[in-house]
């Protein structure tokens, strides 16, 4: 940014709140962080802000209390509250108390970067895409299985149309990095790509998110807002899980992609939709619209071009491309350029079944690369992350060292000793950095707390 938005990071986790202010910092933001509320208040006494980021459970003042005072003292200053501990309820309270945003933690880079640019109206253009990450185009889908070569066929065939598009597949397949490529080919590449997720808000917030709302349509709703089908003009909306929608959302998304226009929440002009769509989800459609679930006509609105992507399991071929690429990748980003599989590794890896598919694969990947001992990964440190990750191993061969449990119950303590020595591991690799390990372990921060509990390693 030429003048650089400066936001202030509140937290009284001060791991998460160095990480969250370095990763906006990182993104072109002037950021500040503070500890407490209290902290926060002399700090915007002393220099004004443009936006404001806080933890919602903070002892003393909390994040409700400060939203308060700021939206008494600063109204136009927005405010985006952060939370491990939310709910739908809570996410409902925010905005109605004036909250420009609602993130829970632990919070993807993407998500929490949007939703800063969000509140600071920076979404508009071209920006109005998750900024930290480039459109990703057909060539970012790695292999060259017939599975995924015909994938990339209708990507192309789709891209050239303006078409709707229905994504389907198991989680973890790629679904919307294939949103993206059909974008970044499509003649609306330069424009936003935008993305909404069905069953992550509450009914009432999402109406207001994929439409936009005027001022005073609700308490809280202090300014007039653009919703995401205008932050993604003359672009692409993705709605991604969109089979998580409720029927009153349904009937709403409906109309709006059968006549091209909607209103703001709380207004009367009638706006036109100049979006493509492209839906996306793993739930099977077809037999929810069987079970009254899912309206049959906004299933055929939808499923204008079917595009079903293939599980990992499908495109084993594809296992050893993925895996080189992504260790090269997560190298790089992890100060380990030179890491590398060996062909033994790769051979074990390929031999897993990878239920979570291309996602669990990465994030496996990356433990991987953060956790050995050398730059070269051979199978044993696959086996070793297999092993402490409670994974299936198919194949796997058993040393011979290895001797059978003496007595009921040691083979419970002996993966308790491997999860506690993983989950230490990961926290010194990460320096402490509770939200970092538990992405290095592939677990969510909320799992992580309950490990170092039941491990004692609190």
């Amino acid at each position: 940014m030429a003048d650089a938005a400066s936001v202030l990071v509140v937290d009284d986790d001060v791991a998460v709140g160095t990480v969250l202010a370095a990763l906006l910092k990182q993104n072109g933001f002037d950021t500040t962080f503070v500890p407490n509320a209290q902290a926060a208040l002399a700090t915007l006494e002393k220099r004004p802000f443009d936006l404001v980021m806080s933890d919602v459970r903070m002892p003393g003042m909390d994040g409700f209390e400060l939203l308060a005072t700021l939206k008494r003292l600063m109204p136009e200053v927005p405010v985006v509250l952060l939370t491990a501990h939310g709910t739908v309820s809570m996410a409902v309270d925010a905005m109605k108390a004036g909250a420009a945003d609602f993130v829970m933690k632990p919070f993807a880079k993407d998500e929490v970067l949007f939703c800063a640019r969000k509140a600071l109206g920076l979404t508009q253009g071209p920006r109005g895409a998750p900024p930290a990450q480039e459109l990703a185009s057909d060539d970012g889908m790695v292999g060259r299985s017939k599975a995924l070569d015909g994938v990339k066929e209708l990507i192309g065939k789709a891209a050239s149309s303006q078409a709707t598009v229905l994504i389907l597949g198991e989680t973890g397949t790629g679904k919307e990095l294939a949103a993206r490529a059909i974008h970044a080919r499509s003649s609306r590449a330069k424009e936003p790509f935008v993305r909404l997720t069905g069953g992550a808000i509450p009914d009432t917030l999402f109406e207001s998110e994929l439409f936009g709302y005027e001022k005073g349509a609700f308490t809280g709703a202090v300014n007039r807002k653009p919703g995401r089908v205008e932050l993604a003009k003359g672009g692409t909306l993705f709605l991604d899980e969109v089979g998580e929608l409720s029927m009153p959302i349904q009937v709403k998304l409906l109309r709006l992609i059968q006549e091209r226009e909607f209103e703001r929440v709380g207004g009367t002009e009638t706006l036109k939709a100049d979006v493509r769509f492209v839906a996306a989800t793993h739930r099977p459609l077809e037999q929810m619209v069987k079970e009254g679930s899912f309206r049959e006509d906004l299933f055929y609105r939808l499923n204008v071009i079917p595009l079903v992507l293939p599980p990992l399991r499908e495109r084993a071929d594809d296992i050893e491309a993925l895996a080189a690429h992504f260790v090269a990748q997560l190298g790089k980003t992890h100060g380990r350029p030179q890491a590398r599989l060996t062909p033994q590794a790769l051979a074990v890896l390929r031999a897993q079944p990878w239920p979570g598919n291309v996602r669990q694969l990465q994030n496996f990947l990356e433990r991987l690369v953060v956790l050995a001992s050398s730059d070269e990964l051979s199978d044993a440190d696959v086996q070793r992350e297999l092993g402490r990750a409670g994974a299936p191993t198919a194949g796997a061969v058993t040393p011979p060292s290895a001797t059978p449990p003496s007595a009921p119950g040691s083979l419970d303590e002996k993966r308790k000793d491997a999860e506690r020595s993983a989950v230490q591991q990961a926290l010194d690799q990460a320096k402490g950095n509770r939200a970092l390990a538990a992405r290095l372990l592939g677990v969510s921060r909320r799992t992580l707390y309950y490990k170092l509990e039941a491990l004692g390693l609190k």
